[in-house]
């Protein structure tokens, strides 16, 4: 009998054993694939609880989507089982054979570690020519098209790049594209448009009436003739396309799709400046300009300052222009121009002003001529050389020190470096002055020493205190780590991991200090049985396990800048309320 007793005590407690274990595997959906061919890994949870899922290194392989993060719950004949899944869409780099690292997840505190997955890459495999492919059929109905705006320019001649992706919307739609390699423009000055919405619109592909997107803008200056090369882009894309199939009810059948787009090279043959009519002071401006040059006063006294600019304005490769100097004559000071620029970048180029603005000063009366300036450019439209030459600015000044014109300029004398010699002063007797010895000052000083010996004694103990109290200093340094960690995840706004991993640190740490739990044993029935104990109310508990579950999804699910500010909100709104109750 006791035999049996035995035997059934140690079926309970490997039964306990076994429920208590967690399953972390990895597996592919094949383990020898063509290099033009794509690989799915999924990794599967069966136990809730798992966090700090850090995926492996994907060294050889691309990744192409993911993770995709799905979870299943069910209860049957009151066992209950669950599953959460991660999936990756990976694309090899080259060809071999390659090991992929497990992948990591935390459970109960310790870490957990899946199996590792061996892959073979071979050469590119022939695909057959299925009409339901989904890969043929992305292929067949999204294109990737660069339009260039001209593409025999001038040396310095602004010129527009556009990216187009054309989607025939009869058989599919875009999701989501991302830039996985930007193009390259070696030999030209750019300067990319912000695209902030993409917008759908009208147009034609090789005929046939497409849908096109605008992701791309870039304007481009040309530095040298010859043929420059613009590389291609490769772009990442993802979107649903229809099969040539349909199901029950007549409605066509739709699979989701990631793709790789490649294009956009293109050669842009640049021709060099004309080297007849070019003007000797010519310094590379091209395009349209206007030129001007003021001062804001043309009457002044001596050691007074005026400023002079210099403006170029129009549309063109401005920010590539070196502007004319002014030259002063004798007798006035010159100082270092204070540059200034108010460009934009639009689809015609360049648009907008450069100005240097100079401070001078005229050191004697007189009237002074400072010489008119001139300024040349290239106007591609009319494929000709322009000068224009600005107005000589007189500056007359009617007070101040004559200019001796009988000495060398290395031998004058500004007068503006003399101060004037002080003829009253005031003295004071010295025997007003009262002496340091026996002084207020002195009897303070005195006994300061003595005074600070039972103030040490105080704020000594007070220390001590301070730091034998194990509990306190615990609250204190879990508080400051909260509002640390609640203020970086507000810096990481926009990347995700991080962003919820410090979020995620903040309210745990809130928890230590509130609650004087550590962190090994913080669960979310625990925080829950806690917070009913401290009286507090189940909607405030309910909002509080909301936004950790929140966190928890949102680190492995898309999600967005918006999504993430009200993740925060939520947080710091729960930590306040939470705080004034405990």
């Amino acid at each position: 009998m006791k035999r049996k007793n035995y035997i059934l005590l140690l079926f309970v407690i490997l039964l306990k054993t076994s429920y208590a274990q967690i399953n972390f595997t990895a597996k592919a959906s094949k383990t020898k694939l063509g290099a033009n061919e794509r690989l799915k890994v999924t990794y599967t949870i069966d136990k809730q609880g798992a966090d700090n899922f850090t995926p492996p290194n994907f060294n050889q392989f691309k990744v192409i989507a993911g993770p995709f993060t799905s979870s299943n719950f069910s209860m049957i004949n009151g066992k209950t089982s669950y599953e959460q899944t991660l999936t990756y869409t990976l694309q090899p780099r080259e060809k071999g054979k390659f090991t992929i690292a497990p992948a990591t997840i935390t459970y109960k505190g310790k870490v957990i570690k899946s199996n590792p997955l061996k892959i073979t890459v071979t050469k590119a495999v022939a695909k057959p020519n299925d009409p339901n492919d989904v890969s043929g059929l992305a292929k067949d109905n999204i294109h990737l098209v660069v339009e260039v705006s001209k593409d025999t320019p001038y040396v310095g001649e602004s010129i527009l790049v556009v990216y187009k992706l054309y989607v025939d919307m009869n058989n599919g739609y875009i999701t989501n594209e991302i830039q996985s390699k930007p193009p390259t423009f070696d030999g030209f000055w750019n300067q990319n448009i912000e695209i902030k919405n993409l917008t759908e619109k009208k147009g034609t592909y090789n005929g046939k009436p497409m849908s096109y997107y605008v992701i791309r803008k870039d304007v481009l200056i040309p530095q040298r003739a010859g043929n420059l090369t613009i590389s291609p882009m490769e772009i990442d894309v993802e979107g649903v396309v229809y099969l040539n199939k349909v199901d029950f009810f007549g409605n066509r059948l739709r699979r989701n799709i990631s793709l790789t787009l490649k294009g956009g090279r293109k050669t842009i043959r640049v021709k060099p400046l004309p080297e007849v009519g070019k003007p000797s002071n010519f310094n590379g401006a091209v395009g349209d300009f206007s030129f001007r040059v003021k001062s804001n006063k043309t009457t002044l006294n001596a050691n007074e300052s005026a400023q002079v600019t210099v403006k170029v304005g129009g549309t063109g490769n401005l920010k590539l222009i070196e502007l004319p100097k002014i030259d002063t004559p004798k007798g006035i000071e010159l100082y270092q121009p204070e540059h200034q620029e108010n460009i934009r970048t639009t689809t015609q180029g360049l648009k907008g002003t450069i100005a240097d603005t100079y401070t001078i000063v005229p050191q004697f009366k007189g009237k002074f001529k400072i010489p008119s300036l001139s300024f040349s450019y290239f106007n591609p439209k009319d494929e000709q050389y322009y000068t224009i030459n600005s107005e000589p600015i007189i500056l007359n000044v009617p007070n101040g020190a004559t200019m001796d014109t009988t000495i060398t300029p290395s031998e004058k004398i500004k007068y503006t470096e003399f101060q004037s010699i002080k003829t009253k002063t005031t003295f004071t007797s010295a025997k007003a002055k009262k002496d340091f010895f026996k002084s207020d000052l002195f009897y303070i000083l005195l006994l300061l020493p003595l005074i600070s010996i039972p103030l040490g004694i105080y704020f000594g103990n007070k220390k001590r205190e301070r730091e034998n109290d194990i509990i306190g200093n615990k609250r204190r340094k879990a508080s400051k780590l909260a509002k640390k960690y609640l203020s970086n995840a507000k810096k990481l706004l926009g990347k995700k991991e991080s962003f919820y991993e410090a979020l995620e640190k903040a309210l745990h740490n809130f928890l230590k200090a509130k609650l004087h739990i550590e962190t090994s044993d913080i669960s979310k029935d625990k925080i829950e049985n806690i917070l009913r104990d401290k009286n507090v109310n189940d909607n405030l508990i309910k909002q509080f396990i909301k936004v950790l579950n929140d966190c928890e999804f949102a680190r492995y699910a898309p999600s967005s800048n918006l999504q993430m500010e009200k993740d925060y909100q939520n947080a710091a709104d729960v930590i306040t309320n939470l705080d004034k109750v405990l």
